[in-house]
């Protein structure tokens, strides 16, 4: 059997089946889609960088060579197993012979990156976009930040800055003398000619210098407004030493006046005209939602409350449509030009994330949300985007197009991730559309060793067609990126796998239950943004009864000869907790908040992702090892303590006992060396789980009955709640504590999902 972690290691994807069906029949039975789940950057320490070009099948098909080809080493050819056309080597694989074999023709490159010889390109380009209208302490914070991560940007890198308030000012840093700058008035929407104009970009001197070529002297249009790094450093940072809070005033009655939508547009606009299709990154620093002009989420009267998810279902947020689509047409520029938009969030309230979620998630920016940006969950997560990898190069990728290859059984049903679709009608675009469909080939703007693509496929080939023995299918990844050092760079991913005669029990053996349910959980919040909960969350139930009636054993009508066997059976315990999650249900959490944790499942590989669906519960006592207990009410216990790990939040909690304990201080006693050992231990656990998460998770420390324990109590499967009878006469220790939930426990979950999958009549 095929171990997935070491698959995944290796190439970097996981599949929801790992043997396939052999007709669009069968795979329909299969209930879950044939899919994967593909980071292509994935970091190996064993991946030679290829310094010649790949050799390709002749067009249409264009799929790269690879260890599943066949070759005539007399001949000097080549059997594409896509498309089964014969080429020919290239001249400089003459030598080639059965022992001297280039590397991508070797069974354990079934990866391979190839550095491709072009001219270097332009280097990227940060252009930040910062909120003036902030108070005077998250002010400073968010200076300091910034002019920190100057230093971390490579010296070649092009930077730039456009600060915004009531007014939005492009900063020219290429005039030494004095600052200065060019002024939008916030209230006036600008189409991109005007900005063009107004900021001196018309067509003579706009142009960038095409690659290769040097850089023209200052006159040059862009230059004004974006240099390298190592030439405006000093100059840049006095001007962010020197920003000032936006000096219109502002009544105690009133929000502050705040243009967001003029200086996103304004950047959009610098950057396509001066760099399109060139790698870069604006970064947005928002501290309040926009109160004024375009793209506005809430007016500047503090009486008119920022819409909430029911405000949203009943139509009556007044900004709201207007909003989604100015930011959406934005978002549909930028990514056009694969230029990034990120989004730094530092503010109590929201910000208007929910409305502009487009613009980070059809260009892959992050989203960071945080109370202000002095916290170190934005200090930490805004460093954190420019880490570098052995050779001192930021690890990430620009202006990236994903392709994928199948062979004829199989069609792309689409890609659920945060891309937007290449538009490229290949033979192997399948009927069945999910996420982005009708294409074979995807842009992804920005690439770091965590992006995760969830790719769809269907079977085509009609049932009753004999399989040839031993016959199998093939998906090839392709994704060109501009590497940080300004390199081009091609990876390419080829994996096969075998189909199955009808009815053969290796389909079943194959199933991946942690990838299928990751897999599951992108088409579910996808439909969530556009059906209701209600909807959802019955579609899921019904894929989940159909897939136990296909895969489980069980008399008809008789729960409880129902089994599955392991490799589907903690399949419906991730559906429970996706149900009870905060990507399907709304409740408690604003708008801007289910914006972001959806952004960010649709980014992570397979064990972060069901981290954030199931989490992660260990358990700390004086007389055993910590260990990993359920994720259940009875887990708390009054003398030990646990550890959440949610991905979003990691947190702490002490029972009843060690609660009192700790705060009469035997920690600090003598004799007393084992308690402060265990409470120390989580806590160097969670520093751990900290390491190389991003964004960076809130970090809460709270005790049994303490208001902050409810980010714990939410999480947990309620077996003991204020309805059950353990309560009333068992002793506190025992039984755990009790949940104040109405929502069924995990035990009546699966006893309804017996009933319904064996066909047995429910009460």
């Amino acid at each position: 059997m095929l171990n997935f972690e070491d698959v995944e290691e290796r190439d970097g994807v996981r599949f929801s089946w790992n043997v396939w069906p052999s007709s669009r029949i069968e795979a329909t039975r299969t209930v879950v889609p044939i899919a994967a789940l593909y980071t292509p950057l994935k970091i190996r320490e064993d991946l030679p960088p290829v310094l010649y070009e790949p050799v390709a099948c002749k067009p249409p098909c264009r799929a790269v060579l690879n260890p599943y080809c066949q070759i005539d080493i007399r001949g000097k050819l080549w059997i594409c197993p896509f498309c089964l056309s014969r080429n020919a080597f290239p001249p400089h694989y003459k030598d080639i012979s059965s022992t001297n074999l280039p590397a991508e023709l070797l069974p354990k490159y079934t990866t391979i990156e190839y550095t491709l010889a072009r001219p270097a390109q332009v280097p990227p380009v940060f252009l930040f976009v910062v909120d003036t209208c902030l108070d005077e302490d998250d002010l400073k914070a968010l200076r300091d930040a910034l002019v920190i991560s100057l230093s971390l940007l490579p010296p070649y890198a092009l930077v730039g800055l456009i600060t915004f308030g009531t007014m939005t000012l492009v900063h020219e840093l290429g005039y030494n003398e004095c600052s200065k700058s060019y002024v939008f008035r916030g209230g006036k929407e600008y189409q991109p000619k005007q900005i063009q104009d107004m900021l001196g970009l018309s067509s003579q001197n706009r142009a960038a210098p095409r690659p290769g070529q040097p850089l023209p002297p200052q006159s040059f249009g862009a230059s004004r407004f974006l240099l390298p790094v190592s030439q405006v450093e000093f100059q840049l940072t006095g001007i962010l030493e020197t920003l000032t809070r936006d000096p219109w005033p502002v009544a105690n009655d009133k929000r502050a006046l705040r243009c967001t939508g003029v200086a996103l547009s304004v950047a959009v606009g610098l950057l396509e005209t001066t760099y399109p299709s060139t790698g870069a990154r604006i970064m947005l620093f928002a501290g309040g939602p926009a109160t004024e002009g375009p793209g506005m989420v809430v007016s500047n009267e503090l009486k008119e409350p920022i819409r909430s998810h029911h405000d949203i279902d009943r139509d009556s947020a007044k900004h709201y449509k207007r909003a989604i689509k100015f930011y959406e047409a934005l978002g549909k520029r930028a990514s056009n030009n694969g230029h990034v938009v990120d989004l730094f969030a530092g503010c109590l309230d929201q910000v208007g994330l929910q409305e502009m979620k487009s613009l980070p998630g059809s260009t892959n920016g992050v989203i960071v949300l945080s109370d202000s940006f002095a916290t170190s969950i934005f200090k930490q997560s805004f460093l954190r985007l420019f880490n570098k990898d052995d050779q001192g190069h930021l690890q990430m990728g620009f202006n990236a197009t994903f392709d994928v290859q199948t062979t004829k059984e199989l069609r792309v049903s689409g890609l659920i991730g945060h891309a937007i679709s290449a538009g490229k009608k290949s033979a192997c675009v399948g009927e069945t559309e999910i996420g982005i469909g009708q294409t074979s080939a995807w842009k992804i703007n920005a690439i770091t060793p965590r992006t995760s693509t969830g790719v769809y496929f269907e079977v085509v080939t009609p049932a009753g067609q004999p399989l040839q023995q031993g016959s199998r299918g093939l998906i090839q990844f392709i994704t060109h990126y501009q590497h940080a050092s300004g390199q081009q760079r091609l990876r390419v991913s080829t994996m096969a796998r075998n189909f199955a005669e009808a009815g053969s029990p290796s389909v079943a053996a194959s199933f991946d239950q942690e990838a299928a349910a990751v897999l599951m959980a992108r088409i579910a919040v996808f439909k969530a943004e556009v059906d209701d909960s209600p909807d959802v969350l019955r579609w899921l139930d019904r894929m989940l009864i159909r897939l136990c009636q296909k895969f489980a054993d069980y008399r008809k009508e008789d729960s409880t000869s129902f089994r599955l066997t392991d490799n589907f059976s903690i399949y419906p315990q991730f559906m429970f907790h996706l149900r009870r999650s905060q990507f399907l249900q709304v409740f408690n959490n604003s708008p801007d908040e289910t914006a972001f944790y959806r952004h960010v499942l649709n980014e992570e590989d397979v064990n972060n992702s069901l981290i954030m669906i199931q989490p992660t519960l260990m358990s700390y006592t004086f007389d055993a090892q910590p260990q990993p207990v359920l994720l259940d009410s009875v887990s708390i216990k009054h003398d030990v303590i646990l550890l959440l790990d949610t991905f979003f939040h990691i947190l702490i909690f002490h029972g009843e006992q060690v609660a009192q304990w700790r705060k009469q201080g035997y920690q600090e006693q003598e004799g007393y060396e084992n308690f402060k050992e265990l409470l120390e231990l989580p806590v160097v656990d969670a520093q751990e789980l900290l390491v190389d998460r991003f964004p960076i998770p809130r970090y809460i420390v709270c005790d049994q009955g303490g208001s902050q324990a409810r980010f714990l109590l939410s999480k947990l499967n309620p077996s003991t709640t204020h309805m059950s009878t353990t309560m009333y006469g068992t002793s506190t220790g025992g039984a755990g504590q009790a949940i104040f939930t109405d929502d069924v426990s995990l035990q009546v979950f699966m006893e309804h999902l017996k009933r319904l999958a064996v066909g047995a009549q429910t009460n």
